[in-house]
């Protein structure tokens, strides 16, 4: 049996009580803002404790790491949701509609083309949700803020997705805050609901400025292996 007297449980429960105080200080109801266990890199002995502690949301950033760790996990644990928070490659897609639950990386139209197909041909609709590149850096996956718009009429038109929010990740260098506001502008103005903003060192300003999903991972876990 798992105990939950762990150091990551202890932790998580610190997450869970700073969320909870960013929502009240926001004015904002805790239920709207899903903790999202980033449990990249992570073996499954580290994962129990936080599952055992009554985390049922998880992010991982590959589908190969992902599918070599979760379904004997999701098989023990039921109501475990994954979420895909890292770039997707289009020939991954058929992997990643059958084992997540969500996928906050679409980004490009030949991904819009690979997720359409196999969300038809699998019958399963996982939540997706656009990659916003709001520090336009070079190295990175994501629409550019001025394309975002005709991105998401483009995804609902040409290749019938529904797109339920956006994601970002802002530049190591710089304050988060102004990018979380643009994501959320750009959110907003597209009738979309969900935010997925803030991580580890941040997700107190992305509460603040609306996310709906906080991706936190070292804070919960500790450094990455």
């Amino acid at each position: 049996m798992v105990t939950v007297s762990t150091d990551s449980a202890t932790q998580l429960d610190a997450v869970r009580a700073e969320i909870a105080r960013a929502c009240k200080d926001a004015g904002r109801d805790a239920a709207e803002v899903t903790l999202v266990a980033v449990s990249k890199t992570h073996q499954a002995e580290q994962i129990e404790p936080v599952i055992a502690a009554g985390q049922r949301v998880f992010g991982e950033n590959r589908v190969q790491e992902a599918k070599s760790k979760w379904p004997p996990l999701m098989a023990k644990h039921p109501g475990i949701a994954l979420h895909l928070i890292g770039p997707l490659q289009s020939n991954k897609a058929k992997e990643a509609v059958a084992l997540f639950t969500a996928i906050h990386s679409v980004d490009r139209p030949s991904l819009c083309e690979a997720l359409a197909k196999e969300i038809v041909k699998q019958g399963r609709s996982p939540l997706l949700l656009v990659e916003i590149n709001t520090g336009a850096e070079a190295q990175k996956a994501g629409v550019l803020p001025q394309d975002a718009d005709a991105f998401l009429e483009k995804c609902r038109a040409a290749y019938g997705l529904t797109i339920s929010g956006l994601m970002c990740i802002p530049p190591l260098d710089e304050a988060p805050g102004p990018h979380f506001a643009l994501t959320a502008k750009i959110a907003r103005r597209n009738g979309l609901k969900l935010l997925s903003m803030g991580m580890s060192a941040d997700f107190v300003t992305a509460i603040q400025l609306g996310a709906t999903h906080v991706r936190v991972g070292s804070a919960i876990f500790g450094e990455r292996n």
